[in-house]
Parts: C-alpha cells; sequence; structure tokens
C-alpha cells in the first residue's frame, strides 16, 4: 500500500565516483520498504535514453539537466520522491531546477577527488587523465560545488548506511503531510 505523501526532488551531485548513486539505491529501498512512491532518474541512465542525443560540452549538459528537471517537475507535483544522483557540474543549472521544481533538495556528496580516482570502477578517470575523454568533470571540466547544500554526505568520512540515513530522514521531514 502507497503511503501518503508530498513529493519531493532529492537531486544528488558530485564527482563521477563521488558515491550518488550508491547512496541513492539505498535511499530508493528504504523508501520503497516505507511505502513510498519513488522513481529513480540516474544521469546514466536517463542518457542511454531521454538524452542519449547529447554529448557532453556545456551546452549538452544544461539541456541534459533540462530535460531531466522537466520530467522530474512533473513526477514531483503528482507526489512522487524523485532522486536524481547526476553529476550537474554546473551550479546556475542546479540553482535553475531549484528555481523550478516547486519541493526541491540538494544532496551534495562530497568526495575528494583522489578519492573518487580511487574508486575508478568504469576507467573514466584514467581515461580522461590519458586523454581518450575530453571535457571531463573534475579534470578538464570544472565542477562547481554547492554553496547551500540542504545536505552534505561526506563518502570518505561516513559509511554508505550513514548517508541512506542522513538522506531518508531529509525526505521525511520534507514530504510529511501535516
Amino acid at each position: 500500500m502507497s503511503k501518503l505523501h508530498n513529493g519531493l526532488a532529492v537531486w544528488f551531485t558530485g564527482l563521477s565516483g563521488a558515491g550518488k548513486s550508491t547512496i541513492c539505491d539505498g535511499v530508493e529501498q528504504e523508501l520503497r520498504n516505507q511505502g513510498y512512491r519513488v522513481e529513480v532518474l540516474d544521469g546514466d541512465v536517463v542518457r542511454e535514453g531521454l538524452t542519449k542525443d547529447l554529448g557532453f560540452s556545456k551546452a549538452d549538459r544544461d539541456t541534459n539537466i533540462r530535460r531531466i528537471g522537466f520530467v522530474t517537475k512533473l513526477l514531483t507535483r503528482n507526489d512522487v520522491v524523485v532522486l536524481v544522483p547526476v553529476i550537474s557540474p554546473y551550479r546556475a543549472m542546479r540553482d535553475e531546477m531549484r528555481a523550478q521544481i516547486d519541493s526541491f533538495a540538494e544532496v551534495y556528496v562530497s568526495t575528494p577527488l583522489a578519492v573518487c580516482e580511487q574508486r575508478d570502477v568504469k576507467g573514466l578517470y584514467k581515461k580522461a587523465r590519458a586523454g581518450e575523454i575530453k571535457q571531463f568533470t573534475g579534470i578538464d571540466d570544472p565542477y562547481e560545488p554547492p554553496l547551500n547544500p540542504e545536505l552534505e554526505c561526506k563518502t570518505h568520512e561516513s559509511s554508505v548506511e550513514d548517508c541512506v540515513h542522513q538522506v531518508v530522514a531529509l525526505i521525511q521531514s520534507r514530504t510529511a503531510i501535516a
């Protein structure tokens, strides 16, 4: 049975390998266990469909975020909790999404670049350092950390379980029906 709750966009931002999707997976499972209506718009998965026509230039990255934001807005206004683990490297685009989506919480998955490179399961940082991938966030394209996220998860200092617990608590506080 579905739980009655308000919609919320939970926008996970951070470098590749920071732990956005890992935390998101744990949050999704916990919310489903609690009866929440939840949808995940994972950046890698979205690029397989909705935004497969886009590259990684700044203009394409902005279009990618706008498309994800549009779908997120539709879902949240229908009382779905939408988990959005995407790098979204540019602060201005995240701010634009915050302004367009009525109920929005930014979660900064804050992990040092060196730690992300150590976790590089896809070998992307290695390829970027070798010049095989251009415009890679954190290497030759900037990442602009949030200035005032609702939550910061430092995955190099906290366990995945602790981060999941913090995000779930945030969601519970923001989606409760009075």
